[in-house]
């Protein structure tokens, strides 16, 4: 990393770097209401549980982010091992050995931090045949995977009862008869879950929302899909039903929803009793769980979640008489997300007049090709100068990338050091779930590796994509 001085800025009359008082409007009018009171603190709700600054430089796992940098390349993924398994834990004991707890894969899946979900005594939800096959090849016991998915193949469906997983999750009416079907032909009697859309409205973007009927995903409850898909699982001598799921969107950061939701299942399982005089064995409420983001953003912890649903399905099981199922979470987000952050180097900084004030545009060499979700829903992240501490004024910043799109933007409303130098390092909190598992090659950009840190030392989790990865499935 090579750090740059920049030169004299030239800035519209009245106009000040930083925000500083001038003669005109300092900031775009759509800025956050004020910078915060110190640029170079790093929140312990929203940074790794092992983030410090030392010598004024972040540190993850007890590695200076600038040793990870030079050693990894930029942009990198740097993974707080300790973090995640901390969290595992935290799930596990606020459910207690009663329930159920699994690390939903699709936050981020590689065969490791698989393994370190099983080590701290989580099962794995997946729902495509590539995370399937991470998870058996890092050697996750069938019997603790749960498949899900609303469109899965016959052949995802057949390599799921051949290896003898735990639960499949039904979908659609369709998938109902196709995994029948496939189990009558293989011998297999699969544990199926049935999952219901409760209508819940979880208060998250309408793209990570997924109880209400409109949307594809699961059995409606209020149309009687529901009901009817548990008749046709019990019609099949073939499938095994094992109980419910519901699933009612992401990043949630109030319980309240998932209470009534819970209710709302208990509910269909008593009808289910008194329809088929069958008691369902376990009630799976999804995950979903919020983090925090930004220093506004103030989720659950864990033992609150475990408190709330708990305490709501034992209630509506003693209102209507029925044993408590067995309770399944799924936290994904949860686990992952606030023990990565993002390093990315800065490139190019440009100080643009907007609206008679100025903003600060800081190029980093990384983007929407390693973090789709502000471009996908306006997700909002916090970010600070990790290669060194500044005094210097805080400056209203946006935090783009390199990539040919004007909505290629990282961090829409940063406050960062009016010193910002090219070669500088920016690390960005609470990229561990769907930032690298969403990564793409857009512009034909290799994704970006990324490391475990651990006491000290840092090792390789997923290696860097290289421009010859691109061109060996080049077929031309």
């Amino acid at each position: 990393m090579t750090s740059f001085a920049r030169p004299p800025v030239p800035q519209p009359d009245g106009v000040v770097r930083g925000g500083r008082p001038g003669a005109a409007a300092q900031v775009p009018d759509d800025h956050p209401p004020a910078p915060p009171a110190d640029l170079n603190a790093l929140g312990p709700a929203i940074w790794p549980r092992t983030a410090r600054r030392q010598d004024g430089v972040l540190s993850i796992g007890g590695i200076d982010a600038r040793d990870l940098a030079a050693e990894f390349g930029t942009p990198l993924f740097a993974c707080d091992e300790a973090d995640f398994r901390a969290r595992c834990r935290d799930f596990r004991d606020a459910f207690g050995p009663g329930d159920a707890v699994c690390y939903a894969a699709k936050a981020f899946c590689c065969r490791e931090v698989l393994r370190w979900a099983v080590q701290e005594g989580l099962g794995v939800d997946v729902c495509t045949e590539g995370e399937l096959e991470t998870a058996l090849s890092a050697g996750v016991p069938a019997g603790l995977i749960t498949l899900h998915g609303n469109n899965k193949s016959t052949g995802e469906l057949a390599r799921a009862l051949d290896a003898g997983l735990g639960h499949i999750v039904l979908d659609s009416f369709e998938e109902i008869a196709r995994l029948a079907y496939l189990a009558e032909r293989s011998g297999a009697r699969p544990r199926v879950l049935v999952r219901v859309t409760t209508g819940v409205d979880a208060r998250t973007h309408e793209y990570i929302a997924t109880a209400h009927d409109d949307q594809k995903f699961g059995f409606s409850l209020a149309s009687g899909a529901a009901a009817e898909a548990v008749r046709r699982v019990l019609a099949s001598p073939d499938l095994d039903l094992a109980g419910l799921h519901s699933h009612i969107g992401s990043q949630i950061t109030d319980p309240a929803g998932f209470a009534s939701a819970a209710r709302l299942m208990v509910g269909l399982a008593a009808a289910i009793r008194d329809e088929h005089g069958v008691e369902i064995a376990e009630l799976d409420l999804g995950g979903g769980f919020g983090i925090a983001y930004t220093a506004g953003d103030t989720p659950a912890d864990p033992a609150a979640i475990a408190r709330v649903l708990t305490e709501s399905v034992d209630a509506a099981c003693r209102e209507t008489r029925l044993p408590r199922p067995r309770l399944t979470v799924e936290p994904g987000r949860a686990i992952a997300g606030p023990g990565t952050v993002t390093l990315y180097e800065v490139g190019t900084v440009k100080d643009v007049p907007f609206d008679g004030g100025l903003r600060t545009y800081v190029s980093v060499d990384g983007g929407m090709s390693d973090n789709i979700r502000t471009a996908l829903y306006d997700a909002r992240y916090t970010c600070v100068l990790a290669s060194r501490e500044s005094a210097a004024a805080p400056m209203l910043s946006r935090v783009v990338g390199r990539h040919c799109e004007s909505g290629d933007i990282v961090v829409r409303h940063a406050y960062l050091p009016a010193d910002l130098s090219p070669g500088d390092l920016l690390a960005v909190a609470a990229t561990g779930a769907y930032c690298r598992s969403a990564a793409s090659n857009y512009n034909h950009v290799p994704r970006p590796a990324v490391a475990a840190v651990r006491d000290g030392a840092a090792r390789v989790l997923v290696r860097r994509e290289t421009i010859g990865d691109l061109l060996r499935l080049d077929a031309g």
